[in-house]
């Protein structure tokens, strides 16, 4: 009889897998995709090199990126019209816009050929991992606006131009679509994630890439996990303006309320992705930026003041808030954006767990009572 150890709670520090993804060093505010700094690729590449890097293993060159953007242009203009129109009728009926994203990827597991990948060919696993990822954008668009399925054979290639042109129906400015490629670089893989962790169980179990992406996105749904970058922005239009900045943080901790973009499960130090984040709001500009700069100083020194015992820095959704407005992404649409670069990275994992799988099974330990009968 084989006796189970006991894992700590939330699988703290437990290790239950081996990746060649990606990894996340907290103590040092450092994290990387294949060996490669993060946010050096997301201030020096482009989102599609990025993405070659996780799906093929090595950075490309021009031909191979040229060829690799085309592929990925294809797999959008492919999305039927009718599962565009679905979509957008899913979005006006009230549901929320991640659970009109997860039914819309779901129904486009059909057209898109998904069968269990037990049954495909390594090529044919890659072909559907890279275009499921690639339609994300136009179905966040199409729970957003109508007109997305006309748009699409006008859409510029790259995928951060392909996203804001749907989403608004205009050519979108160069500094807006680098600013967003910076931003889905820099959130593609971040470990292994609750929302990470669901896709390798659920590819575990052999089953179609659609279910394992529609798997992820629901435990990036939780509130504990995607969090919402739209609620940092609500907090800065509380504050208003930065001479409010203290008076208020100092009122919300009073009351025991967390700071909306402070603190991070992982980082003891700043969150690497706001430092770039905050970088490259400050490009963009705007009487937001000085706003936010405001406001981060001063919740810095409160937080200190107040919780010195708890390191509480800025994190991601912070400046993605900021960064994610500047460039016209609407505020529902903010956790979604999150997950059309998160996928690139969800099936980079489900591909890896293909490679050697063997499904996941882990014990738990019976604590509740015995009948006397």
């Amino acid at each position: 009889m084989t006796t189970a150890t006991a894992a700590p709670a939330g699988l703290e520090g437990l290790v239950v897998t081996d990746t060649a993804i990606g990894d996340v060093r907290g103590d040092e505010g450092f994290f990387h995709y294949r060996g490669h700094d993060a946010t050096v690729l997301a201030r020096t590449r482009r989102l599609e090199e990025v993405w070659h890097l996780l799906a093929l293993g090595h950075l490309p060159d021009a031909v191979e990126v040229t060829a690799f953007t085309g592929r990925l242009a294809a797999w959008r203009e492919r999305v039927p019209a009718d599962l565009v129109a679905a979509t957008h009728r899913a979005a006006r009926s009230g549901a929320d816009t991640l659970t009109t994203l997860r039914t819309a990827w779901s129904a486009a597991a059909t057209p898109l050929g998904a069968r269990p990948w037990l049954d495909l060919a390594p090529a044919e696993r890659l072909d559907q991992a890279l275009g499921l990822a690639a339609i994300g954008p136009v179905l966040v668009a199409a729970g957003h606006r109508a007109g997305v399925a006309d748009d699409l054979a006008s859409a510029p290639a790259p995928t951060a131009a392909a996203y804001l042109h749907l989403l608004t129906g205009a050519t979108p400015p160069a500094a807006h679509v680098r600013a967003l490629e910076r931003y889905l670089v820099a959130t593609i893989d971040h470990g292994l994630n609750a929302s990470t962790f669901t896709a390798r169980v659920v590819a575990s179990t052999g089953a179609d890439l659609a279910a394992v992406l529609v798997a992820a996105l629901g435990a990036l749904s939780g509130p504990l996990h995607g969090g919402a970058p739209s609620r940092a922005l609500d907090m800065l239009d509380a504050i208003g303006t930065p001479g409010r900045a203290e008076a208020w943080v100092a009122d919300a901790l009073a009351r025991g309320e967390r700071i909306m973009g402070f603190g991070h499960r992982i980082y003891r130090t700043e969150d690497p992705r706001a430092a770039l984040l905050r970088e490259t709001a400050r490009d963009l500009g705007g009487d937001r930026f000085e706003l936010a700069l405001a406001v981060e100083t001063t919740v810095r020194e409160l937080l200190r003041r107040h919780r010195p015992d708890r390191v509480l820095d800025v994190n991601v959704e912070y400046w993605a808030a900021v960064v994610l407005d500047a460039v016209g992404v609407p505020r529902p649409l903010f956790t979604p954006t999150f997950a059309v670069s998160r996928a690139i990275g969800w099936m980079a994992h489900a591909l890896e767990q293909t490679e050697h799988n063997r499904i996941m099974r882990p014990s738990s330990r019976y604590v509740g009572a015995f009948g006397s009968g």
